[in-house]
């Protein structure tokens, strides 16, 4: 007899563990959100926490809401008790993005034309909001193509690409974090470490995540007042009630001109988004929970929507780390309590003080944990003989991370790196390089383990057809964009230097598919022993 769903446990230590650690993910971007625009662009704190969070924290709500209903009518239909829901959050890269290199600039903008702090606020604001409702619309079209993609793309491409996001941006750059504050951060991650990784059972059967985030807080509230902790400690704000309800509104509409100059940045966020749906789809299937990809894709578009409709400014997306939930324990409780904490929060307030409570020294360590899982997923679902292919496809992902801290002026002056980035005395230059290759990474970690996964099979003349796509995608800037912004583009239209960085690149495509081309020619052998 089928064992009923409806008999296992609903909320239990795994789902503990699990809600902490989405929890973690989505604050720690909602506290950079609120740093980069408050801290570092001025923005009225008040708008940014009554506006932007309260939309924003509904969207991961309903997408929650959603994702756990799918994952109990799965095990319903299965009559498994192990199915693990697939987590949603705010997604990281578009969110960074979003903050850096749309909000914020815009923010400045408006100010320097002469609107005040709250007329500009109120129209950056009003950006968001059009530009979430863009990336929406656009997901929603794409995801009705989400499955063809999977069934064309392999599965070396499409872990490999998630296992690079997972190893150097969700791994290693919170490293970083954890090490700039290192008595708090290393403790906590060790102990994520002990409970997870090594799978040892903590004192009183304590889940690890909250281990670590207990330990963390205490060390960092413990020591930090005594000077213990040096600079990197910061006395906490006093406790405020921000309320703000996100009912929906035509905020988006006044928004919607002002996108037209960051269209190159907006589409292709959305674009991005579909491609990691497909891959987190991938990653839950590997695990053993089997989503179909419409349906994943289709409830991050709407949430995505509804979001932007109702003020929020930064999209959802279902996260990559479904494995690692799933072997932590978590099933369908984690995701509606997630998706609870994080939408009361932003009506009642209590995330942006959570957001100001928080170093991100405490809530790095999950990160960590969770791109060690994805990673190790992405050799352990593939077939040894592709390992290769997902290694490789790490490269355009550490790329991106080396351009996203040498693109951060407290790290090297704009008006440097420009001169860096433009000097071709002796060919393309080092930093151009790094940022060309990081630019579209996902697209491009894709097409490199495709090919290589394709001459592996011996599918030589199939490997030239992907590297020649490579090279029509490189051109539009889609993959290897030559703007520092990663911005698509019309090759013809772009001016003499930059047609100068992108043909060659172009040109690179298109010799490497002519050379397999020709060695497809050459008579079959049997290939050589390993």
């Amino acid at each position: 007899m089928v064992k009923q769903p409806s008999t296992a446990r609903r909320f239990g230590g795994g789902d503990l563990n699990g809600l902490l650690g989405l929890v973690v993910d989505n604050l720690s971007l909602l506290a950079f959100m609120a740093t980069a625009l408050i801290g570092i662009f001025g923005m009225p704190a008040d708008l940014v926490f009554r506006r932007m969070f309260p939309g924003t924290a509904l969207g991961v709500l309903l997408g929650n809401l959603a994702y756990t209903w799918m994952a109990r009518r799965l095990a319903l239909r299965t009559g498994r008790s192990d199915v693990t829901a697939m987590p949603l959050g705010i997604d990281a890269p578009t969110t960074i993005g979003m903050a850096l290199l749309v909000l914020g600039p815009a923010y400045a903008g408006y100010r320097q034309s002469g609107l005040d702090e709250l007329a500009a606020g109120e129209a950056t604001w009003h950006l968001g909001m059009a530009s979430l409702v863009v990336m929406g619309a656009l997901k929603f079209v794409l995801s009705f193509f989400g499955a063809w993609v999977q069934r064309s793309v392999p599965r070396a491409g499409l872990l490999g690409s998630i296992a690079g996001i997972a190893l150097v941006l969700m791994g290693f750059l919170p490293l970083v974090e954890i090490m700039r504050v290192p008595v708090v951060g290393f403790a906590g991650l060790g102990i994520v470490l002990y409970a997870l990784i090594a799978k040892r059972r903590l004192p009183f059967g304590v889940p690890g995540v909250l281990g670590a985030f207990v330990v963390g807080v205490l060390l960092y509230y413990g020591l930090g007042p005594f000077g213990l902790l040096g600079t990197g400690y910061h006395a906490p704000s006093a406790w405020q009630w921000r309320i703000g309800f996100p009912w929906p509104s035509l905020g988006f509409l006044a928004g919607l001109p002002a996108t037209v100059p960051y269209l190159p940045l907006i589409l292709p966020f959305g674009l991005l988004m579909v491609v990691g749906g497909i891959n987190v789809t991938e990653s839950a299937r590997a695990a053993g929970d089997d989503y179909a990809t419409r349906d994943i894709l289709l409830v991050e578009a709407l949430a995505t929507l509804v979001a932007g409709i109702c003020g929020g400014v930064a999209q959802t997306t279902p996260y990559i780390g479904q494995p690692a939930y799933k072997a932590m324990g978590a099933r369908t409780g984690y995701t509606l309590a997630t998706g609870l904490v994080i939408g009361l929060g932003g009506v009642f307030g209590y995330l942006s003080n959570l957001v100001e409570l928080l170093p991100v020294a405490v809530l790095a360590p999950i990160l960590v944990f969770v791109s060690i899982g994805i990673t190790t997923q992405a050799f352990e679902a593939t077939p040894l003989r592709y390992a290769g292919a997902v290694v490789f496809s790490f490269f355009p992902a550490i790329a991106r991370m080396l351009a996203i801290k040498l693109g951060d002026p407290g790290i090297v002056d704009p008006a440097h790196f420009a001169a860096l980035y433009g000097d071709g005395s002796h060919g393309v230059s080092p930093l151009a390089v790094i940022v060309i290759l990081g630019n579209g990474f996902i697209i491009t970690s894709m097409v490199w383990a495709s090919f290589v996964v394709a001459m592996i099979d011996g599918h030589v003349r199939k490997a030239a057809g992907i590297v020649a796509l490579g090279g029509v995608l490189t051109a539009f800037g889609l993959i290897h964009s030559v703007q520092p912004i990663g911005s698509v583009y019309l090759p013809w239209l772009l001016d003499a230097a930059n047609q100068a960085l992108v043909w060659p690149f172009v040109a690179a495509y298109g010799a490497l598919a002519v050379v397999l081309l020709l060695l497809s020619l050459a008579p079959e052998k049997a290939a050589i022993p390993r």
